[in-house]
């Protein structure tokens, strides 16, 4: 099969991107290092993957690729993710996660694509959410422009199903986390406290540690995506654990696991746009994907610190 797995670079797209090779397709990566790291695909490239420099913003430079690639499948993964610059700068956050995937979409109906699977959010979606795990169908209220920008996508790729035929699923992520996460990066708490901890650096909580996300194993993710190619299922599906864990429990697990001297955080004023709270309810995922999380948080964790040491 031809796949084009944009933001490919990235933690999540480059192990895809290793997955999507290891079953035999023809792979092709847009990225624009901005974030993602050319040595995530130093073996992929090696394989045979393509891997294109650009901005999806880049409306022509994005449709030349794809109809040099010609893809049947196209993962989308490319995004602005940083909630402190969604909030800073929400007209930037706009242009690459709704403008960005406009361009894809364009692409991907002018090179006959069959299938968009892409990559959108749960806890930025359903904000501080009375109902948890929280389901699909539960009302929209994101806490940060970075949801709205990835409601927006989401909406128009459903919008590209009714007008155009491309079939599409939009994946929501809860947090995500495991190897190629960068430890010095612009997300991801567990790569952040993770690198702390082999660096014996004291780690910063914002807010009282009380907060709540739904950690997955990128590794669980991947599967979910390649599941969500193959099948016919539109609309949003719920991707994460099922499972509420607190910051302090996080930092719990990671120091039953660790064998090194614990992390002892400080604590900072909570950050605007974040959330208390969330879980995802995975059920749709299960009954209509046939997907289920398999790899546990502490099991996740040794794998990670496994790769820093």
């Amino acid at each position: 099969m031809r796949s084009i797995v944009t933001g490919g670079a990235g933690f999540i797209g480059s192990n895809l991107v290793d997955a999507l090779l290891q079953r035999g397709d023809q792979v092709t990566v847009l990225d624009d290092l901005s974030t993602g790291k050319r040595e995530n695909l130093d073996a992929a490239t090696a394989a045979g993957a393509g891997l294109h420099v650009l901005d999806i913003r880049d409306a022509p430079a994005v449709d030349k690729v794809f109809q040099q690639a010609r893809p049947e499948v196209v993962f989308h993964m490319a995004a602005q993710i940083d909630i402190r610059v969604a909030v800073g700068d929400p007209a930037l956050d706009a242009s690459i996660n709704v403008l960005g995937t406009i361009a894809v979409l364009e692409a991907a109906r002018k090179a006959g694509v069959r299938r968009v699977v892409n990559t959108s959010t749960g806890g930025g979606l359903y904000g501080d959410a009375d109902l948890l795990p929280t389901p699909e169908t539960y009302e929209i209220a994101p806490m940060a422009p970075y949801g709205q920008s990835k409601l927006s996508a989401e909406g128009y790729c459903g919008l590209y199903t009714r007008l155009h035929g491309i079939s599409s699923v939009s994946l929501r992520y809860g947090n995500v986390y495991g190897p190629r996460q960068d430890v010095h990066g612009e997300a991801g708490v567990v790569a952040i406290f993770c690198g702390h901890l082999m660096e014996g650096k004291t780690p910063t909580i914002y807010g009282d540690g009380r907060q709540t996300r739904d950690w997955v194993d990128v590794s669980d993710v991947v599967r979910a995506n390649l599941l969500a190619a193959d099948s016919e299922i539109t609309g949003p599906v719920n991707i994460g654990h099922g499972r509420e864990t607190s910051v302090l429990d996080l930092v719990q697990a990671l120091n039953e696991v660790s064998g090194k001297p614990p992390l002892e955080p400080t604590f900072a004023p909570e950050r605007p746009g974040e959330i208390m709270r969330s879980c995802l309810d995975v059920s749709r995922a299960k009954r209509d994907l046939g997907w289920e999380p398999q790899v546990q948080l502490r099991d996740g964790l040794r794998t990670i610190l496994a790769g820093l040491r």
